[in-house]
């Protein structure tokens, strides 16, 4: 398995469908706008995790994608491998292929490696993903209710006096004087 940019875009892109599904199909244009992805991008994707039995998708008016799996089932390894088991390959590099050839002094450390990152992403599921967002989003708005405008009020710049140095490093330069207060 590799990580790649196309892993994380597909672990996002699906959890804002999960998060804003609620059981109804959603549109590619709208994840790609919130979450600042090329449509193009999207469907590239989508495409493979359609492929893949995670996602299924409705075509026409009020059409889009839906999670066929529950969140709760659903691990960020499962959408990772997903996403790039149809991702195209250059020419001659096969899946299971080492970048680095064969007869790797390091294959155990990198074998051990790759194991725990599949450990910790098989861990961690959509249903996760979507709990954190939310605690996130509750957070936001409880800081924008202490920060609402009948509650801000002005607050004094200072800036740095003239001839006065903004670093005691700038003290032993030339010409550096302190003024008295």
């Amino acid at each position: 398995m590799r990580l790649t940019t196309r892993g994380k875009l597909a672990v996002t892109a699906l959890t804002d469908l999960a998060l804003r599904s609620h059981g109804q199909p959603v549109a590619l244009p709208s994840i790609s706008a919130r979450q600042g992805i090329s449509l193009s991008y999207l469907e590239d994707i989508f495409s493979a995790l359609r492929r893949a039995g995670i996602v299924s998708s409705i075509r026409g008016p009020g059409g889009g994608y839906t999670l066929l799996r529950p969140p709760q089932e659903l691990s960020v390894a499962d959408i990772v491998l997903a996403s790039e088991k149809y991702m195209p390959r250059p020419a001659g590099q096969d899946e299971g292929a080492s970048p680095s050839g064969g007869g790797d002094m390091t294959a155990e450390l990198w074998a051990n490696f790759h194991s725990r990152v599949m450990e910790y992403l098989q861990s961690i599921t959509v249903a996760d993903l979507l709990a954190q967002q939310q605690a996130g989003d509750r957070a936001l708005q409880t800081m924008q209710v202490v920060s609402s405008p009948s509650r801000t009020r002005a607050v004094k710049t200072q800036l740095p006096a003239q001839n006065v140095p903004n670093s005691v490093f700038a003290l032993g330069l030339p010409g550096a004087k302190l003024k008295p207060s």
